[in-house]
């Protein structure tokens, strides 16, 4: 089902993030050695280191592409207290061998966060070229570029302060207008907290600010967070990686309309603890049904629901490159709906033979 190619990083620390392109052929590394690396994948599946630079001057945490409709442009966070974003340029020199040379330039710096950055995002294409970063005092800042064609000038446009320490974000990915622009952020924040560890913004045209719609009852610390894709789906789909993995579902309530604000009926579609004991990792595909995990058991693990929306593993991917049978592969995992307390069970399949066809050449219509 899947073939694992082995790449040598050449990474001399901890590699902490790796994020591929909008179309799957270019990947960047980022690591603690403070180096960000660019790797193409050629016509016969095989990957090439095309660019390595020393990005910060501290672990480097995050890296991450922007929309490929703004050019070959990445953005990273670090340690040392700052956001970055860098682009790909074209060499125009007369000299030899200069034409052509691709290299890679810092374009901004972003300096505004008191504690290390921990994640940056790019927001979705059609809200434009916006960039959220998180940070360790608790503050998740969003900076746009007024013209796309200058990325040298970015403006800081909102402030939005958590209270708690934060350590991941994920936008919204649905282009539906009848949703406005929504974040999530979760916090690894020690301490126990009462209201929950994962909240979700919305921002309102009318006012222009960001308002905070619903804290998720998440006490352990949280290390991930990812928005499934929509796709025409009536609800919000969210994965959050802590001591287990969570798939939560966010429904708008019927008076949210009617009142102005967001509020959502939130249930627990799925939970696992197959990663025993913390997950770190969580990502969709594009089509937002499958859901990849990683965690401390040194396996990469996918999940799909069914029909009936029972969410189980399908592939267990060990560290070592090999697939693994998965015992959970045939024991679907689905918590009671908790907004009515009724307990799904999980159904068999079954086909039957019903009969043949004497003549296949005559079509049966119905």
């Amino acid at each position: 089902m899947f073939e694992a190619h082995s790449i040598n990083a050449e990474h001399k620390d901890l590699i902490h993030d790796i994020a591929y392109d909008f179309y799957g052929q270019r990947m960047a590394t980022c690591s603690s050695d403070q180096f960000v690396k660019v790797w193409d994948e050629d016509e016969h599946g095989n990957w090439h280191l095309t660019a390595s630079w020393k990005a910060h001057s501290g672990s480097v945490f995050k890296v991450t592409w922007a929309h490929p409709e703004f050019g070959q442009v990445l953005a990273t966070c670090s340690f040392d207290r700052t956001a970055a974003v860098w682009e790909e340029i074209v060499g125009e020199g007369s000299g030899p061998g200069e034409r052509g040379m691709r290299h890679w330039v810092r374009r901004t710096n972003l300096v505004d966060s008191r504690k290390t950055v921990t994640d940056v995002k790019f927001a979705p294409k059609t809200l434009g070229l916006l960039l959220a970063t998180c940070s360790e005092d608790g503050v998740i800042r969003i900076y746009e570029a007024p013209d796309v064609m200058n990325l040298s000038q970015w403006t800081l446009q909102h402030d939005i302060s958590c209270k708690l320490q934060c350590s991941c974000l994920s936008w919204n990915p649905s282009l539906s207008r009848l949703h406005p622009p929504m974040i999530a952020v979760g916090s690894d924040d020690p301490n126990p907290s009462s209201e929950g560890k994962v909240f979700i913004y919305e921002y309102s045209e009318s006012s222009r600010r960001w308002t905070k719609t619903q804290t998720l009852s998440i006490v352990d610390p949280v290390h991930d967070i990812a928005f499934a894709p929509n796709l025409g789906r009536s609800f919000h789909t969210l994965a959050i990686a802590s001591n287990d993995v969570q798939i939560i579902t966010l429904k708008p309530t019927l008076d949210s309309a009617q009142s102005g604000s967001s509020r959502f009926e939130i249930n627990i579609a799925a939970q696992f603890s197959d990663h025993n004991p913390t997950v770190w990792r969580v990502c969709w595909n594009i089509m937002g049904t499958i859901l990849a995990s990683s965690g401390d058991d040194g396996c990469v693990r996918l999940w799909k629901d069914n029909y009936i929306n029972n969410w189980k593993c399908v592939a267990v991917l060990k560290g070592d490159g090999t697939s693994a049978q998965s015992a959970e592969t045939s024991i679907a995992a689905t918590p009671p709906n908790h907004s009515t307390g009724i307990q799904q069970t999980s159904s068999t399949t079954r086909y039957y033979k019903l009969g043949s066809i004497s003549h296949p050449n005559q079509v049966p219509w119905h």
